[in-house]
């Protein structure tokens, strides 16, 4: 059956870049490369870039006068699921967070000279970028709260301040960093969005912070940063001064959808490869586990609430296209703690198919199991999420929860 939300250029791209992925990146998928820091792992990623480069598959999110297809965020959202389905997928093909995100935002919003020195680069894969906005002083749920400041001096920001949790900082060549610049301001126009070439004196990576364990691959790091005295140039400033909450927002919006749908992509490959072990791994003459009832349950249901998932992000990412995300707030919401709970419930129900294997390294659930469990925090946690839809529904009812004391 059809997807329902396929076009002509999803039909075309869809097979190659699965197949693609399925020869070129399945076969790295080994403990020894996912152990690995980058620096082990960049050159045959590099490699494979060059034959994306070579299939006519690069840049496929970007608009057609940088290259790309000018693809809908409903239809990269279905390209978005097929790479996720390999841990490779996204950085392979230059789609992975946080790049594709400062991408989209300098494309629209940076001055010309910062385009030509960074953007254009950027695009093409030869540097990354990070994105620097939560702060370990402050909930991370309220961006409009942080410490870090950047003050005019002349012609240039000093900036000072304290961040965490700063998006592949590790080999990046600039940050997109979030400072007050307006203090006196209302509470969301108080920042700014600045671009700081990471070699610029006082800025500082103090660690690659350990998550579940994991030191974290420097493509997909989370840095703990200072700045300190950092002097970028005025002319650095991406979108108006006083602009950066309403950018994060935009910025958001689409990003959400490239990580719901990323979330899927990882549990159908969980889901694919529960089906797989449960037709083949034996449990006495005859038998197999997906003949027990309980094994059925876990396919059954997870089936079920992947195609939910989909259909969900899908309409969203297509009413985001027909209107804008500042119509569907209650739908972006609605899908990033619905998709990635389903996600984290599919990976567990596959660990637990696969037993003692399942906890093992062997296979790359236990991988993303550690590596994903973020997903119900960053973005914006459940709570806050299922706050502003419940919220929002109510006030329908005639209800305004927030002059609740």
């Amino acid at each position: 059956m059809e997807p329902i939300f396929a076009t002509d250029r999803t039909r075309e791209l869809l097979p190659k870049i699965k197949e693609f992925i399925e020869k070129e990146l399945y076969p790295l998928e080994t403990p020894e490369y996912l152990a690995h820091d980058f620096s082990h792992v960049e050159p045959i990623l590099q490699q494979k870039r060059q034959l994306v480069k070579q299939a006519g598959l690069w840049g496929l999110h970007l608009p057609e006068e940088d290259g790309g297809l000018n693809l809908t965020l409903c239809e990269f959202g279905q390209i978005s699921e097929v790479l996720a389905s390999s841990p490779f997928g996204h950085f392979v093909f230059n789609t992975q967070a946080p790049d594709i995100g400062n991408t989209e935002l300098m494309h629209k919003y940076a001055p010309q000279h910062l385009k030509e020195r960074y953007l254009k680069p950027l695009m093409n894969g030869e540097i990354r970028s990070c994105f620097s906005m939560t702060e370990p002083e402050f909930a991370g749920s309220n961006p409009t709260r942080m410490g870090t400041t950047a003050v005019k001096d002349g012609d240039d920001y000093v900036i000072n301040g304290h961040k965490w949790f700063t998006s592949s900082a590790d080999g990046a060549a600039f940050a997109v960093v979030m400072a007050v610049t307006n203090p006196e301001a209302a509470p969301h126009k108080r920042a700014s969005q600045i671009l700081v070439p990471m070699e610029t004196p006082g800025v500082k990576l103090v660690r690659n912070i350990p998550i579940m364990g994991h030191a974290g691959d420097s493509w997909a790091s989370h840095a703990e940063m200072l700045y300190e005295n950092v002097r970028v140039p005025q002319a650095n400033l991406i979108g108006a001064e006083g602009a950066g909450f309403l950018l994060a927002q935009e910025r958001l919006g689409p990003g959400r959808i490239h990580h719901c749908m990323r979330f899927i992509g990882i549990a159908e490959r969980s889901f694919d490869l529960m089906c797989r072990y449960a037709v083949s791994r034996e449990l006495e003459e005859g038998k197999v586990l997906g003949d027990t009832q309980f094994i059925q349950g876990f396919i059954a249901e997870s089936r079920a609430e992947i195609d939910a998932a989909r259909l969900l992000v899908l309409r969203t990412a297509h009413n985001i296209d027909q209107f804008g995300a500042a119509s569907v707030r209650d739908e972006i919401s609605m899908i990033k703690f619905f998709t990635a709970n389903m996600m984290l419930r599919v990976i567990d129900r596959s660990i637990q198919t696969h037993g003692g294997l399942g906890m093992t390294s062997d296979i790359l659930l236990s991988y993303w199991y550690a590596h994903e469990r973020a997903a119900r925090i960053y973005d914006g946690a459940d709570e806050v999420h299922k706050s502003a839809l419940a919220r929002s529904i109510l006030k329908g009812y005639g209800l305004d929860v927030r002059r609740k004391k």
